[in-house]
């Protein structure tokens, strides 16, 4: 066979435009026709039996082509049958004769005609091996095709297999295949029979890929499709059978539920995805499945959560100073701090950073200041008490994989407290405790430290919360049990122990209306006159708070309703002469202390977790062989004190008026009452050097004079701490002067005005200065002792050695 195929002489004829279609010589085929111009071409060429020149346009979406929207081949063919389908479309069936080529557009009104070259092919030539090889190819990738194409006519397949005209296959081939149409036109295009199945081999062979492809993607959909009905038609009869049980609805329902929560919330992508991920789980799952239980535990603990609600605050600074002082009494620091804060958070906007903690003795209001706090500011409260914890996951809490698995407080104290912006108390932070289970004081770390808290991760939820718009307030008895890095993470507001006035005040203002409003009385039918108030308070309490009289007020209450009730009185009345009815015997004794001077018997000042307390130190001296008898429940740091203050002494034996040798002649018991409380600390050094000068030199103590501070061996005089404490001691002890270090001079300002308007300070940097104030003994390293008059009431401070 030849490269070259012979040509006939050009003619005219009629041009039928095709869109998205190539119509093959020797083939009958049928097409949709719509175009007025296509429909008056065929109607010419039926009327006058001439040939039509079909040949494809290159754009399917041209509607009136011209020359440059044309294939240069086509097929000359001759229409068979013109069938009208509805309206203008007809459907035409030709058959193709032979290819030609479009040499001229002759005309496009009101037909298309055209100048056409018909090509006739040659006679089949020999077969060659390759030819032969090559037409199997094309049989076999044919099969191929049909096989992922079922529609395909058997009669078509049959001609396939038994044509050994290449030419011809190739046009009967890509007649009968879904090729796109331009890759029909190529095979068109190609005039030479063993390149065009060189082509056609290739598109023909790239189509099946693709059906095989399609396949199965379309094996995999409908694989899943089919699950996916299994699926279904189950879970129907799981919701059937759990209906007739009476049981709940099903694991896909819930599902369901919690992904329309999740989403809802508008969460950062990740932990959106996270819990959408656990509800996909939960669908999984079967719904008495222990793992079920956990999925669904954890969900609906993250969705209680507060993550995008905030509450409305307070703007009126007015109206938070006012709620302040109608809840407490007196605490004027405290309260002045939070309204500093409050301005701030006016000014700025936000409040971050700030984490308060309440130090104070008990009773004296720091959880109920907190309460305040966050009504004055207008926001949610929680409490959270940490006294006893010593696990860390009570804080962080634990891993969901566990059994019996929890959120940590902190998450519990959110979810309690409904909002993002709470106040969140975190009640007797200095109570807490370590061992094997960790430290929940390190646990708090992050809690408090506003740098990492932004997301702030609980070992149960594994989301990141911000707690930055969360207000944390902590209380504490003393600072001596927190760590110092958690510790320097709080601004520390001290509250003191109230002074006998505040004491009145704050219960004839809050105490006794709440206990008289909780035992159902009113004002008519309990009267407690002010001055049997202050016998309560003397007589039967002795605390820095006020938790002991709103008990005994709470007493007083129960014993006025059952007067009432009993013998049909109308009012009750308590004053001190009747006050032994309802209280019985008074309990504490204002005689605290010896009311006489005496020798060796000093006042000492001691701090305690209830507030301060009067430490009275005694001392013996007895001929003996030098012993030291310490008694007392002391601490070590207290029996060193006690050895520094004889080393102190023996320096002044001489100026002092005392034997050099009395450490070797002399036994000495050194004595601190009430022996079943344990003692420690070093602030008895210059009481118990007083004491024992005045037991050495038989030089009487005043019993007005109290005294605190730590003394060397030198006999200098070191600060202490507890000095608004101590103060109030020595103030309710009816004490007229304290001798404190003069390091502690500027601590002075800090205490209540009340007792800083009863009591004389004296200020001592020696323990010279000490005896000389306390014992009238002016003394030296190169002086003889000189024992002067001892202070009086109207008696300005004595001059002090310099």
């Amino acid at each position: 066979m030849q490269n070259t195929e012979q040509n006939t002489s050009a003619r005219p004829m009629l041009l039928l435009p095709l869109r998205g279609l190539a119509i093959f010589p020797g083939m009958v085929s049928h097409f949709d026709v719509g175009r007025q111009k296509s429909i008056k071409t065929l109607e010419l060429a039926m009327s006058r039996r001439e040939p039509v020149f079909l040949l494809a346009q290159r754009d399917m979406k041209v509607d009136d082509p011209q020359r440059e929207d044309l294939y240069d081949i086509g097929t000359v063919g001759h229409i068979k049958q013109i069938l009208k389908i509805h309206g203008d479309v007809f459907r035409v069936l030709v058959e193709g004769e032979c290819r030609g080529k479009l040499l001229e557009l002759t005309s496009t009104e009101p037909v298309f005609s055209a100048m056409v070259e018909p090509i006739q092919p040659e006679e089949p030539a020999h077969l060659t091996k390759r030819d032969e090889a090559m037409i199997r190819n094309v049989q076999e990738l044919f099969v191929d095709y049909t096989d992922l194409v079922p529609k395909v006519n058997s009669d078509v397949v049959l001609n396939v297999m038994e044509s050994r005209d290449m030419g011809y296959l190739c046009d009967y081939v890509a007649q009968n295949t879904a090729l796109k149409y331009p890759d029909k036109q190529e095979v068109l295009e190609q005039l030479n029979p063993r390149r065009r199945m060189a082509l056609l081999i290739k598109k023909l062979a790239s189509e099946v890929d693709i059906l095989r492809i399609e396949d199965e993607i379309q094996n995999k959909v409908r694989s899943q499709m089919d699950q996916n009905q299994r699926d279904y038609y189950l879970r129907e009869q799981i919701k059937v059978i759990n209906e007739e049980l009476g049981e709940d609805e099903d694991t896909a329902a819930e599902a369901q539920r919690y992904t329309e929560r999740i989403l809802a919330l508008g969460l950062e992508e990740r932990s959106e995805k996270k819990m959408l991920k656990e509800a996909a789980r939960l669908q999984k799952l079967q719904p008495f499945s222990p793992e079920a239980g956990v999925v669904r535990t954890w969900l609906d603990t993250c969705l209680d959560l507060p993550w995008k609600t905030v509450t409305k605050e307070n703007t009126s600074l007015k109206k938070a100073e006012t709620i302040l002082n109608n809840q407490h009494y007196g605490l004027e620091k405290v309260k002045e701090r939070i309204l500093e804060l409050f301005a701030v958070k006016q000014k700025v906007g936000s409040i971050k950073g700030q984490i308060l903690c309440l130090v104070g003795p008990p009773g004296v209001g720091k959880t109920s200041v907190a309460r305040s706090v966050a009504d004055a500011l207008g926001r949610n409260y929680a409490r959270l008490s940490l006294g006893g914890v010593r696990d860390e996951a009570d804080i962080r809490g634990h891993r969901k994989t566990y059994i019996g698995a929890m959120p940590g407080r902190i998450i519990n104290a959110l979810q309690q407290a409904g909002s993002r912006n709470a106040l969140i108390l975190v009640d007797e932070i200095d109570k807490m405790a370590s061992d094997f289970r960790g430290d929940p004081a390190s646990a708090l770390l992050e809690v408090f430290d506003t740098e990492q808290n932004h997301a702030f991760r609980d070992h149960f939820v594994e989301l990141p919360f911000d707690l930055t718009d969360i207000l944390f307030i902590t209380t504490a008895n003393t600072l001596d049990t927190i760590p110092r890095p958690l510790l320097d993470r709080m601004e520390i507001i001290e509250l003191p122990g109230y002074t006998v006035e505040e004491k009145v005040q704050i219960a004839k203002r809050h105490l006794i209306p709440k206990q008289m409003e909780k035992h159902g009385l009113n004002g008519k039918e309990l009267k407690i006159s002010e001055n049997a108030l202050r016998k309560i308070i003397s007589g039967y309490t002795r605390e820095a708070g006020v938790r002991t009289l709103e008990r005994q007020i709470a007493r007083v209450c129960r014993k006025t309703d059952k007067i009432l009730l009993e013998k049909k009185q109308k009012s009750v009345s308590v004053t001190p002469a009747n006050l032994g009815d309802f209280l019985g015997v008074i309990r504490y004794k204002e005689e605290v202390h010896s009311q006489r001077s005496e020798c060796g018997v000093v006042n000492g000042l001691a701090w305690t977790s209830v507030g301060g307390e009067i430490l009275e130190v005694e001392v013996n001296v007895m001929e003996g062989s030098g012993k030291l008898e310490l008694t007392g429940n002391l601490g070590d740091v207290m029996k060193e004190s006690a050895k520094a203050a004889i080393s102190y002494i023996r320096t002044r034996t001489k100026t002092l008026g005392i034997q050099d040798d009395f450490y070797k002649k002399k036994d000495i018991h050194i004595h601190f009452p009430e022996g079943a409380v344990p003692k420690d600390g070093p602030s008895a050094g210059i009481t118990t050097c007083t004491a024992l000068v005045s037991a050495l030199m038989d030089v009487p103590m005043p019993q007005d004079i109290a005294m605190t501070g730590e003394v060397t061996i030198r006999g200098r005089v070191l600060p202490i701490g507890g000095l608004k404490e101590k103060t109030m001691a020595a103030y309710r002890a009816h004490m007229k002067t304290v001798i404190v270090p003069a390091d502690n001079e500027p601590d002075i300002s800090e205490i209540d005005p009340v007792v800083a308007k009863n009591l004389r300070f004296v200020y001592a940097k020696h323990m010279d200065d000490v005896l000389e104030a306390a014992l009238g003994v002016r003394t030296g390293p190169e002086e003889s002792p000189q024992v002067l008059p001892h202070p009086t009431k109207e008696s300005e401070s004595l001059p002090l050695r310099q």
